[in-house]
């Protein structure tokens, strides 16, 4: 009997070692990684030139640069309103997509007016910022680089990865959440 409880013990404890962790095979260096960042900063510095040269060639319009990344002139402005959306507030807006040459990717009667909670929904991150640069009844051009627009993915339909777009963007109605007027 006590032989066989210390089999049964050696066998346990011999058992409950469990495997040992292999080593990694091949060790990453992480140049893959440093090699994508400086692609993207390539990518995103030709975009910006190519806007920049967009930008000085229209002599028609005052462009202003963002702090979000990306540029915009009033096609429309509305002196007497002051106040911009905030977080929870719903807008009611319309937009369309172009390509930076002007060519229509999709027109605002496509896309229909959309209606949005400032920062609680999806929208492409530069829409989400510009909607909150405009006042009721104001109507602007913005152009997006293409991190501000449909990034990497593209939309999966017109609009193709790593593509820059222009929208004109106009704002017809804000209601205010209540936590706003604090």
């Amino acid at each position: 009997m006590r032989i066989a409880f210390i089999l049964i013990t050696t066998f346990l404890f011999v058992a409950c070692g469990g495997p040992e962790p292999r080593r990694p095979v091949e060790v990453k260096s992480g140049s893959f990684f440093k090699e994508s960042v400086e692609r993207n900063k390539a990518l995103i510095a030709e975009e910006e030139k190519l806007i920049q040269e967009i930008i000085a060639k229209d002599s028609l319009h005052d462009y202003l640069a963002s702090p979000n990344g990306f540029w915009y002139y009033y096609e429309t402005q509305n002196d007497t309103a002051t106040y911009l959306p905030k977080t929870n507030d719903q807008v009611l807006f319309s937009y369309n997509l172009m390509t930076l040459d002007n060519d229509t990717i999709y027109t605002a009667e496509s896309i229909g007016p959309t209606s949005y909670v400032v920062d609680k929904e999806q929208l492409f991150p530069g829409l989400q910022n510009a909607v909150k640069l405009l006042k009721i009844s104001e109507k602007a051009t913005f152009i997006f680089p293409s991190l501000q627009a449909y990034g990497y993915q593209g939309d999966n339909n017109a609009i193709a990865p790593r593509t820059p777009v222009k929208s004109s963007v106009e704002l017809h109605t804000i209601i205010i959440h209540k936590d706003s007027l604090n």
